[in-house]
């Protein structure tokens, strides 16, 4: 385990050559791939509770009094507080030791799981959620990590197509396995599923990890200018992304203050990591091409992601009717072929360029959004299998040649702040994707709302016929007065063209996902062939 103990203990570029880590054999091949599984399965989890709850929201907002607005902040807290661990997570492993750093989170995820279904009001829920948040948050980094130390250079594909599955397969499963759950057993059972493959992780954990010293003394020595205001810009930077559409941008002084603050923390981060001697995160790895495309092309990728699991459970609620489980039916076509397809990928990657999977994955993928742009009202499930299908397959092929060829050279001991660097930018990117697509799903509505609207008038001959028609319609169904009659014939033709305002507003939010996946493509193809790179051993 001394090759993953070294792995997490620095993140500055600059190394004495005594500080190399130890080769990967030294661990067991059994002992190795249990703490990769073991790993991956807790990132799998603390992604899965992002979606699964989610899609439950409504049910558990109903069950402790929490208002449609303030219910909100049940997913936001856990949102936050996920973000701001996730670039810590490898100083605190060097602090605290690998070993007991996941285990402790990992037991505290699983104890602070079950508590939120106790909770009794939103303000216990919201405590209870941050706190599982910070302890899920911690899970994903460090499996990426994991994979990227521990692992020989010719087995990490195949970690991270383990991984893959907590990246992509996890948010596309998630509203299948809430609405299931919620409808079926009742919204508390959304917490309770992390409990046996929660015990198998930190049984696998336990087992597989050494144990290590550890190095309270780092405390002291901490980064902590760049810890606090990393923490309060991106803390304020997700309220802001999460609650910004709800309190109408700018025009909120809440936004406003927030947004000042996350401009100004995170402006100051930049600076003090650039400068400081012991950064908590390399920033110069940005600067290499593959690290800084691929990140590039993860954050959009991050927008699509979590972007495309936050429009269609809408639509199909708004416009089709569907309740969660049927929302999870349709969705569980964007992740059972996933589950299907990852594990073949690694062998893809050694018969193929990985830059022509990642190509074909975003080329698939956001064709599976311009497979959407023409919805009409009859627009449902059977429309969209195909599409979700589409999607399935272009997730599956472009996470893991994007990883692979993102971290290829980068150095053992700078595996920590790429970890945090790779997976906090397309959490972020998520963030950012529903944020603005929250806001441009609204604006375009309205747009073609009063398109629509302007062209019906009552002076023309169609439409008066069409309030004549439904008017006898009504009178012919219980109405008797006429008046009361024609007027419901005008309210519903104007929630008819609210409707397909609405489905055209959907349309248009497809075709901007689709355009963010073909920048992310173009992004891809600036990648070099791994064995390209100078300096580093690639992998």
């Amino acid at each position: 385990m001394a090759t993953l103990q070294i792995a997490v203990n620095g993140n500055s570029a600059a190394r004495p050559a005594a500080a190399a880590p130890a080769a990967p054999a030294a661990m067991s091949p059994l002992r190795m791939w249990a703490a990769v599984v073991g790993s991956t399965l807790g990132a799998f989890m603390a992604v899965l509770n992002i979606q699964i709850v989610n899609a439950s929201l409504a049910d558990i907002q109903g069950a402790i009094g929490a208002g449609t607005d303030d219910g909100g902040w049940i997913s936001t807290s856990y949102l936050i507080a996920e973000i701001v661990v996730i670039p810590l997570s490898a100083w605190l492993a060097r602090v605290f030791s690998v070993r007991n750093y996941l285990l402790v989170n990992a037991i505290l995820f699983l104890i602070f799981s079950v508590a939120c279904a106790f909770a009794a009001n939103l303000q216990q829920m919201i405590i209870l959620r941050a706190i599982q948040g910070f302890s899920g948050g911690v899970l994903i980094p460090m499996a990426f990590t994991i994979i990227i130390t521990l692992l020989p250079k010719a087995k990490q594909p195949i970690g991270l197509a383990l991984f893959a599955l907590s990246a992509t397969f996890a948010p596309a499963i998630g509203p299948t396995i809430g609405g299931y759950l919620t409808e079926n057993w009742g919204w508390e059972y959304i917490f309770y599923v992390n409990l046996v493959p929660g015990a198998l992780m930190v049984g696998m954990l336990w087992a597989s990890l050494d144990r290590g010293p550890m190095n309270l003394k780092l405390l002291a020595k901490g980064d902590w200018p760049g810890i606090i205001t990393m923490a309060i810009g991106l803390a304020a930077l997700q309220t802001v992304l999460e609650e910004g559409n709800k309190e109408d941008w700018f025009g909120s002084d809440f936004i406003v203050r927030l947004s000042v603050i996350a401009a100004v923390s995170l402006t100051l981060f930049l600076i003090i990591e650039l400068k400081t001697a012991q950064p908590l995160l390399n920033l110069r790895l940005l600067v290499r091409r593959n690290f800084g495309f691929g990140i590039v092309a993860n954050f959009l990728l991050g927008i699509a992601l979590y972007g495309s699991v936050f429009v269609l459970p809408i639509y199909l609620t708004r416009i089709q009717g569907y309740n969660s489980e049927q929302i999870g039916m349709v969705l569980a076509w964007t992740g059972i072929p996933q589950l299907l397809l990852i594990p073949l990928v690694p062998r893809l990657m050694k018969r193929f360029d990985v830059r022509l999977l990642i190509v074909v994955g975003f080329a698939l993928f956001a064709a599976s959004n311009f497979m959407n742009v023409h919805m009409t009202g009859d627009y449902a499930s059977d429309q969209l299998f195909w599409p979700n299908i589409v999607r399935a397959i272009g997730q599956a092929l472009v996470f893991t040649p994007l990883s692979a060829i993102a971290t290829a050279g980068i150095e053992q001991e700078n595996a920590g702040s790429a970890s945090a660097l790779f997976n906090m930018m397309r959490n972020l990117g998520g963030a950012v994707g529903i944020a603005s697509l929250q806001t441009f799903l609204s604006k375009r509505e309205q747009f073609h709302s009063n398109i629509l609207t302007n062209s019906v008038s009552v002076f023309e001959e169609a439409t008066r016929d069409r309030i004549a028609r439904l008017t006898g319609y009504f009178m012919s169904h219980g109405v008797s007065d006429q008046a009361l009659a024609s007027h419901k014939a005008v309210v519903a033709i104007a929630l008819k063209i609210r409707k397909q305002a609405n489905i055209m507003a959907f349309s248009d939010t497809f075709f901007l996902l689709g355009v963010a996946l073909v920048v992310a493509l173009l992004a891809s193809l600036l990648l070099r062939k791994p064995g390209q790179l100078s300096g580093g051993g690639a992998h």
